[in-house]
């Protein structure tokens, strides 16, 4: 595609619109009056295939031409492409270190003791990477073709944190089981979407804790970052505190080892920060990078000077062959929802849980996944098309329901793939921002996609100091809400609060918004304003509240 873009190409692909300093030539684009009797531009191209891209996208009708698709798809790419690590290393995790401070002199002096904690998904590294690529291909591609908007979709973060720290390691259910959730939650949303149910369901729950979930995700996934760059440790006293960095009281042969990825992991978040601030694209991507080179390089050095962490990190460390990846992926995820998934055995051999327990789980986790997709896609899309003012007149976004759809259809694919919920990604805003107005865009990112697909080894050199910089900052970046909040009416800032506290408290997204619906409910009910209480939200609390009765 790209030889028919390059050369005397180049000339035809630019449309011509009002503001445009542009001579007239042959490839100048012809005004042709639509349905509502506006004169749009249309640029005719020598190249058929570059007429009937342009025809099908709308490129040109959208002030747009190639060269802005193209570079604005790559950038969404480049903004968002870190999911491919963090979501591997998220799932593939199976014997953490858990860093806890213990006094073991009477002079109080600090000594660090790591234990393993033993779980195991039974997924490895290449094997969520392949999901997640192959995900985001299928996600990506029907935005660009069903809807024909230039978003982008992936594992969605917090959702996958959802998925692996409350779904699996909380209530105990097996990787594939956790799969049929989200398997069941893309068909529900399809049948939302389809009826229009999907309106009166986002209606029901309150505007202060709706605001307030990404909140409380971002909260939720930074504080799982600084855990894995083990920045955050246990304590004995008080529960967790920030891992000693005293030269003076570290064991000296693992000193070193100790505070380099705490270094790394700040200075990731910082060079982000600073990227960020001064417009440069791929932020994240491009701080991943170079903390993962800067951690190898300081590590080697660590290596040489016989640091037992270091020297344990590349005794250990192997890349596997590419087509690794793919072989533990039909092994490990694709498929599993449908051939272990419904196989709840292991969950009902642990004492006290039964069928009621099972069941209950089933629908509040489903009811969790779907809800926070639903408020985390629409409000992507929003914010995302308002960025590039592509809202229509009435201030809604174009083909929202068909962009609504196929997150639904990418959710239940990525089931099947083996990975968690797929969603509409905020990083689409950055190719929006460099030009992208049509789903050509996503053409190019699930393109990149496709060729990233196979460089897995190359990904196994991304530390954990690097991704969990990835979690911090993506954190960050979903606080932005918390002011829409109406934090001096003590009615919407309780529940609002509550919403954002408890997910990273209680190390639970669900439990954050059930805290924020009850709350909402209570307030509402001991004030008076019954009558500002949706029936949906009563049995929504009322769901929320069996599952703490019954299941916790």
């Amino acid at each position: 595609m790209s030889e028919n873009i390059e050369g005397e190409e180049i000339a035809d692909e630019t449309p011509v619109t009002e503001s445009a300093d542009t001579a007239a030539s042959e490839s100048a684009p012809e005004v042709s009056a639509v349905s509502g009797g506006e004169a749009v531009a249309t640029t005719k191209y020598r190249n058929k295939f570059l007429q009937k891209l342009d025809n099908f996208f709308g490129i040109s009708k959208a002030g747009s031409n190639f060269r802005l698709e193209i570079i604005g798809g790559i950038t969404t790419f480049m903004a968002m492409v870190y999911i491919l690590m963090v979501n591997a290393g998220m799932f593939s995790s199976t014997t953490p270190l858990i860093t806890e401070i213990s006094n073991v002199t009477e002079g109080g002096i600090q000594s660090i003791v790591n234990s393993v904690v033993d779980w195991n998904l039974g997924v490895s590294y290449g094997s969520i990477y392949i999901a997640t690529a192959l995900s985001a291909i299928i996600g990506t591609m029907l935005m660009a073709l069903l809807a024909r908007l230039p978003m982008a979709q992936a594992s969605g973060m917090g959702l996958n944190a959802f998925f692996v720290y409350t779904i699996c390691l909380g209530t105990g259910l097996t990787y594939a089981n956790a799969l049929v959730l989200v398997f069941v939650e893309g068909l529900v949303f399809v049948v939302l979407t389809v009826t229009g149910l999907r309106k009166m369901l986002f209606n029901a729950i309150p505007k202060a804790v709706r605001v307030a979930i990404p909140a409380g995700i971002g909260l939720f996934i930074a504080f799982i970052g600084l855990q894995n760059a083990g920045i955050v440790v246990l304590d004995t006293s008080t529960k967790v505190n920030l891992v000693s960095l005293n030269l003076l009281q570290l064991p000296k042969n693992s000193a070193y080892g100790v505070v380099i990825p705490v270094f790394i992991t700040v200075a990731a978040v910082i060079a982000m920060a600073v990227l960020a601030k001064k417009g440069k694209k791929g932020a994240i991507l491009w701080s991943i990078l170079g903390a993962a080179a800067l951690y190898w390089g300081l590590m080697g050095i660590g290596y040489a000077w016989k640091d037992v962490a270091c020297v344990q990190l590349f005794d250990n460390f192997h890349m596997d062959n590419p087509g690794t990846a793919f072989v533990s992926w039909g092994k490990e995820s694709v498929g599993q929802v449908f051939s272990k998934g419904f196989d709840f055995s292991a969950y009902l051999a642990v004492d006290g849980n039964n069928g009621g327990t099972l069941t209950l789980i089933i629908i509040t986790s489903a009811l969790a996944f779907c809800m926070v997709d639903m408020f985390d896609t629409m409000g992507t899309l929003y914010g995302a098309a308002a960025r590039g003012n592509m809202l229509d007149a009435e201030g809604n976004v174009p083909n929202m329901n068909k962009a609504m759809l196929c997150d639904a259809i990418a959710t239940s694919a990525g089931a099947i793939c083996g990975t968690s919920t797929v969603t509409t990604f905020v990083e689409s805003s950055s190719g929006i921002g460099a030009g992208a107005r049509t789903g050509f865009a996503s053409v190019i990112t699930s393109a990149c996609f496709l060729v990233a697909m196979f460089l897995s080894p190359i990904a196994q050199l991304i530390p954990s100091a690097a991704t969990a910089a990835a979690l911090i900052y993506v954190g960050v970046l979903m606080m932005n809400c918390v002011k829409e909040i109406e934090w001096t009416d003590a009615a919407e800032a309780v529940p609002a609060f509550f919403t954002v506290a408890m997910m990273p408290f209680t190390y639970n997204i669900s439990y954050g918004i059930a805290f924020g619906i009850i709350s909402y409910l209570l307030i509402k009910l001991c004030t008076g304003k019954v009558k500002d209480i949706h029936p949906v939200t009563v049995v929504i609390g009322a769901l929320f509240m069996l599952m703490f009765l019954l299941t916790h």
